[in-house]
């Protein structure tokens, strides 16, 4: 609710949602913000709620640009028709998942896990088992 209240409060103007679901527990409504700025608190900051906050661009160097600005890396996404333009933001994006044409497809046997302020290492598939290894290495000279 505070993340509902710093959007409204720094000029965002609410579209859906921003209420509190029932008398208990920590639920809020899926929210939409429109009229969002970089510089506004609901772009920079994870709410860890259902929220969007729309924000326009004129260029894939800006929306690479941004993507790449913020502290935090979990996972990405486009819509596009453009295969070009998915690739490139795939390999510019400095996330641990990318998802194109569609959102938060996890699945078991792939990596999942974020970059930079996101998490370190891996869930899920081969490389879940690194976090569980510890790997030594031991040097042992035969003979004189």
């Amino acid at each position: 609710m505070h993340y509902v209240k710093v959007g409204q409060d720094q000029g965002a103007k609410l579209i859906v949602g921003g209420k509190r679901v029932g008398a208990k527990g920590y639920f809020v409504e899926p929210t939409i913000f429109d009229n969002v700025r970089d510089e506004m608190t609901i772009a920079k900051t994870r709410s860890l709620a259902p929220s969007s906050a729309v924000l326009p661009f004129k260029s894939m160097d800006e929306v690479i640009e941004r993507a790449n600005s913020t502290n935090y890396g979990l996972a990405a996404a486009i819509w596009t028709k453009n295969l070009d333009k998915a690739h490139l933001y795939a390999k510019e994006v400095k996330a641990g998942t990318v998802w194109v044409n569609c959102y938060h497809v996890v699945e078991t046997t792939t990596p999942f896990g974020g970059f930079k302020m996101s998490g370190q290492g891996r869930e899920n598939g081969e490389a879940a088992l690194e976090h569980y290894t510890e790997t030594k290495t031991v040097t042992i000279k035969l003979g004189s």
